[in-house]
């Protein structure tokens, strides 16, 4: 009788303890298919996405795009030279906020609007020679004798943040001429292009 005893309670301790570890066992396979909240508020869009919904809301040609945490501050110049700021959500890619200066400015503008190579082409070009994930783009007017040119900071895949020069014209990576530190790790973001 005393085994019949020992069976039944070795039985009861099973189904005691199995159920929950059962249950939590088959709650974690389903939670490990599904994408935590965490995951999802991780997502974000890239430049070029911040790019297209910013010229969506304001069309015309982008002179900067930058990237301040949740948010892609992006200053579109429409054809006419007015002159609107938008910030795209960077997780959402939806327009938060648009500013518009109804002042129009075309000449000084002249050579952004006259450009060949968009604030999306360079992003391009820079990625290209320094793959990663673009976090600013400025247009840089003509100045003492050098030419116009896109600067693209990209953050590259080894940690790096790389400043990308991308010619106006021709959409290629062209060298820095300026002194300062264009990388992080104390070269040219250029060198090597």
């Amino acid at each position: 009788m005393q085994r019949y005893t020992y069976v039944s309670a070795a039985a009861a301790v099973v189904l005691a303890l199995g159920g929950p570890v059962a249950a939590a066992a088959t709650a974690s396979a389903d939670t490990a298919k599904a994408p935590s909240a965490t995951t999802v508020a991780r997502a974000e869009i890239t430049a070029e996405a911040a790019a297209s919904a910013a010229l969506k809301a304001h069309p015309g040609v982008i002179e900067s795009l930058n990237r301040d945490g949740a948010v892609w501050h992006v200053d579109v110049i429409s054809k006419d030279g007015t002159h609107a700021e938008i910030d795209v959500d960077a997780a959402s890619g939806g327009v938060t906020k648009e500013s518009q200066d109804d002042e129009q400015r075309a000449k000084e503008y002249a050579d952004l609007l006259a450009a060949k190579v968009t604030a999306t082409q360079a992003i391009k070009t820079a990625l290209a020679a320094h793959p990663g994930k673009v976090w600013s783009v400025d247009w840089y007017d003509a100045d003492n004798g050098r030419a116009a040119y896109w600067n693209v900071e990209v953050k590259t895949t080894n940690g790096k943040t790389q400043k990308v020069h991308v010619d106006t014209a021709t959409a290629k990576v062209v060298p820095s001429d300026n002194n300062g530190n264009d990388g992080e790790d104390g070269q040219d973001g250029n060198s090597g292009s």
